[in-house]
């Protein structure tokens, strides 16, 4: 895709716009002998941004006088030439010729519009870097007589006429540019009013309560000031969001400033590497908050880097494998109600298990026991441990063995987001990365715990659920509620702080579900206190060390709230799971049983039961899956749900019945459908039993399975 530099003019118009008066101020400065080493500095990094900016967009002439300023700023700073009157008047006319040309571009001149740059300038300037031209130069003379005009080729329609001189108009831009520490104080001032206003609801409230005390004799003049208070807090509410809202979207910016160069770099890159790729981009129009930009763009480099040095082949082992010479990488962008997704896929080898699981043993990073149990999936995933790499040698460009687990950990940890990998051997892989629109402010919940209120961003929530006790199931040791045909276990968040727990069960728990990508926890709390977009606030530098704490919100005047950080969470929650009591196992040589469920908290909470009774156990995330691996490797039992993606459990019990490996096998199907026709097709295709979810006991399917297996 090529880059469309017409977007990128104005950003360059209002770049260009603080470059210039800094180098017309350090010329001043250099003309009135104040040609110290770091003022020297400043014009030569000026003069190369401009001239890296204008190459980058193809505005040549402003190249080619930049570059050449640039060439005599270089030798004042390297020492071989020293400022004189001669040469600081050629850096006059250069940033002159500089500035026409941007005034140019800023009144809406097409680049290709601009007359080309004035050759005896030019190599005036870089004669003087030289030391080749003096005063009396008759090349010298010649630049200092005649400013750089345009050539009279050029049609008089295709350039904005100049003002006449001594006009008393100037032409001024419809743009300006803020300081970003300026905007940034703007919005954090905003957030700051729009708490306090939210704080004059509670007044009302308190308002109308107090009016209610008040003899009825004494009420109608309270009654009035209260309506009047509540009128008057009600009209500025939508107007309090807007003017936020709208500051917010002061600092939003388009995807592209990241995609377009990424797709620029990663052809540069690829040629670097002797591979060859097409980049597309779609979705760069996608606008998101300038913070989330500014930390985006090192991961996505993270990414293009893995994607061009792992998986993309060279052209000879892309053709020898059927493919074409020229690899595919696209990068893409939508919406997604308050999140932006990201996507970055690659046509290339795809990510090797069978690496994965050789390094991971190589690095002593997990047993062979460990892999053996892991999916898939998981296994795909180890190489978002610090310091996974399958490349045999680490090189400079992809990184030394860093980078995915520093990706990772900026996604969810730094931008609130969610990072998934899938991948295909021989097919590609694929990266999708979740974003909020901005950190600025959230959707956030705030739950009361004890004495204690806190606040969980609502993209990161998946429901409330009030349940009694008797609704747990205990899943090998773990309090489980069995949620729309998913297992998920249920910890009091108040144990899992730390905090002081009631004796004194309630007859009803309020249930706050929190999820990351596909796990979910089911977290007791006392109540819903509140549900509002609040200003999120960055810890403190001395706080940051909390784990579990991910930022603040204000609640009433003065009040923090702490916001609970739900991957730390989930960690947590895996640590604090009570210990299984581990039985002998079943036989002397521990039977093998593959458990296919697309929730990873189904396979979880099945596995850990399973395991407990010294079971062997294997996970497959939906029948696909669960196929290719019982044709992989034999075993002696298959659990399987049925409502999943790809291939459903009722298609996979069948298939298992036609391979005469699985013929008289034990199947089990474990689902949410308690209809007898599905149970009746469940025995139909092929299952030895079915149980339903909603009545699982733990020492039922253990029996079972005991008795099926002899």
């Amino acid at each position: 895709m090529a880059l469309d530099i017409r977007r990128f003019i104005q950003r360059f118009v209002e770049e260009a716009a603080d470059h210039l008066p800094r180098l017309r101020e350090g010329v001043s400065a250099l003309e009135q002998g104040a040609a110290d080493k770091e003022r020297i500095n400043e014009l030569f990094r000026s003069a190369h941004t401009l001239k890296g900016s204008s190459r980058m967009l193809k505005l040549a002439p402003i190249t080619a006088v930049a570059h050449s300023a640039e060439e005599l700023l270089s030798a004042f700073r390297d020492g071989s030439q020293a400022p004189g009157p001669d040469s600081i008047s050629l850096l006059n006319q250069a940033i002159d010729a500089l500035a026409d040309y941007v005034a140019q571009l800023a009144q809406g001149a097409a680049p290709e519009t601009l007359a080309e740059a004035d050759p005896t300038l030019c190599q005036a300037l870089e004669a003087a870097a030289q030391g080749a031209a003096d005063p009396a130069s008759p090349l010298q003379a010649s630049a200092a007589a005649a400013p750089p005009v345009p050539p009279p080729s050029a049609p008089p329609d295709t350039l904005p006429q100049p003002s006449p001189i001594g006009s008393t108009t100037l032409a001024l831009s419809d743009t300006v540019r803020v300081r970003l520490d300026r905007l940034d104080d703007v919005i954090r001032l905003m957030g700051e009013v729009l708490s306090g206003h939210h704080h004059l609801h509670t007044l009302v409230e308190q308002a109308q309560a107090l009016e209610a005390t008040l003899p009825s004799d004494q009420r109608s003049a309270v009654h009035a000031f209260n309506r009047e208070l509540k009128d008057s807090v009600l009209s500025h509410d939508a107007l309090m969001s807007d003017l936020h809202e709208r500051a917010l979207q002061m600092r939003m910016l388009p995807l592209g400033v990241v995609f377009d160069p990424l797709a620029q770099m990663a052809r540069e890159l690829a040629q670097s590497l002797g591979k060859r790729v097409d980049c597309r981009v779609r979705g760069s129009e996608i606008e998101l908050d300038r913070q989330l930009i500014d930390r985006l763009s090192d991961p996505l480099i993270h990414l293009l880097r893995n994607a061009l040095d792992h998986g993309l082949e060279t052209p000879e082992q892309r053709q020898a494998a059927g493919k074409p010479p020229r690899g595919q990488l696209e990068l893409a962008a939508w919406q997604d109600g308050n999140w932006v997704v990201v996507e970055m896929r690659d046509d290339g080898a795809g990510i090797s298990l069978a690496a994965v699981r050789q390094k991971a043993i190589a690095k002593q990073l997990l047993t062979e026991e460990q892999l053996a149990v892991l999916s898939d999936q998981e296994t795909l995933e180890l190489i978002f441990l610090p310091g996974f790499s399958t490349k045999p040698m680490i090189t400079d460009f992809s990184g030394r063995g860093v980078g995915m687990d520093v990706v990772k950990r900026t996604m969810m940890d730094e931008l609130s987001g969610d990072l998934q990998l899938a991948s295909e051997h021989g097919k590609g892989t694929r990266f999708t990365l979740r974003l909020p629109l901005s950190l600025a402010m959230m959707r956030v919940l705030l739950v009361q715990v004890g004495n204690v209120t806190l606040g969980v961003t609502a993209p990161q929530v998946a429901e409330l659920v009030e349940c009694s006790p008797e609704q747990f199931i205990d899943a090998a040791g773990q309090p489980t509620l069995i949620l729309r045909n998913e297992f998920v276990p249920v910890v009091p968040l108040a144990e899992l702080l730390g905090l002081p727990v009631p004796a004194a069960l309630p007859t009803k728990f309020l249930l706050l579900v929190v999820h990351q990508r596909q796990q979910k926890l089911a977290l007791i709390v006392d109540s819903l206190v509140d549900e509002r977009d609040m200003v999120i606030k960055p810890l403190p530098d001395h706080l940051r060390y909390l784990p579990l704490v991910s930022g603040m919100v204000s609640q009433g005047r003065n009040a923090l709230v702490s916001l609970l950080h739900v991957p730390a969470l989930l960690e947590r929650a895996k640590r604090h799971s009570p210990a299984v009591t581990r039985s002998e196992a079943p036989n002397d040589t521990p039977h093998r049983v593959l458990i296919v469920d697309d929730s990873l908290n189904t396979r979880e909470i099945e596995k850990d039961v399973l395991e407990a009774w010294g079971y062997h156990v294997t996970l497959a995330e939906n029948g696909r899956d669960g196929l290719n691996k019982a044709l992989a490797e034999p075993f002696d039992a298959v659990l399987t749900d049925v409502e999943m993606p790809v291939m459903d459990g009722f298609a996979l019990t069948a298939r298992l019945r036609e391979n005469d490996l699985y013929r008289h096998k034990p199947i089990i199907i474990i689902t949410s459908r308690e209809k007898e026709s599905d149970r009746q097709r469940g025995m139909e295709v092929g299952a030895d039993a079915y149980i339903v979810k909603g009545s699982f006991d733990q020492n039922n399917l253990v029996e079972t399975l005991k008795a099926l297996l002899g």
